[in-house]
């Protein structure tokens, strides 16, 4: 369906239209949703999840925390109402920005829902399936 409108417009000298609408809606069965809120470990509208920044700096060996661009990031997170924690073992302060470092890896894994992280590192493997990351390929 990619592409159908524009080509419908072209072909039509601009006075084509088109609409894609749902063909129905069917609410999600309770069992299914209560599988997905179990998946997920968190219901989002009564206990949001808790996200973890895995390291502030973008670049390894780095540690200009303060021009990171995973501030960005936090803050829209934070603006939403989820609670942030940081894994950053370098960082000498207790938190950073209002979100609360955590030094020790195992208890930052267990503290976060979710783990946004820049580079996928071996010390986030056995919990890959809460990390998100722009490494696909693990080679950064």
């Amino acid at each position: 369906m990619f592409g159908y409108a524009t080509d419908l417009r072209s072909k039509t000298q601009g006075r084509g239209q088109y609409v894609m609408e749902p063909s129905h809606y069917e609410p999600v069965p309770k069992n299914i949703a209560d599988q997905i809120i179990a998946k997920i470990g968190f219901d989002k509208l009564n206990h949001p999840a808790t996200v973890g920044v895995y390291r502030l700096t973008m670049k390894a060996n780095s540690d200009n925390f303060r021009q990171s661009s995973i501030q960005g990031i936090m803050k829209r997170i934070k603006a939403k109402g989820i609670p942030v924690v940081i894994y950053e073992p370098t960082y000498n302060e207790d938190d950073f920005f209002n979100s609360k470092v955590i030094k020790d890896l195992d208890e930052f894994k267990k503290a976060s829902d979710v783990i946004i992280a820049n580079r996928l590192s071996d010390e986030l493997k056995d919990v890959k399936e809460k990390v998100y990351t722009r490494d696909l390929y693990s080679r950064d």
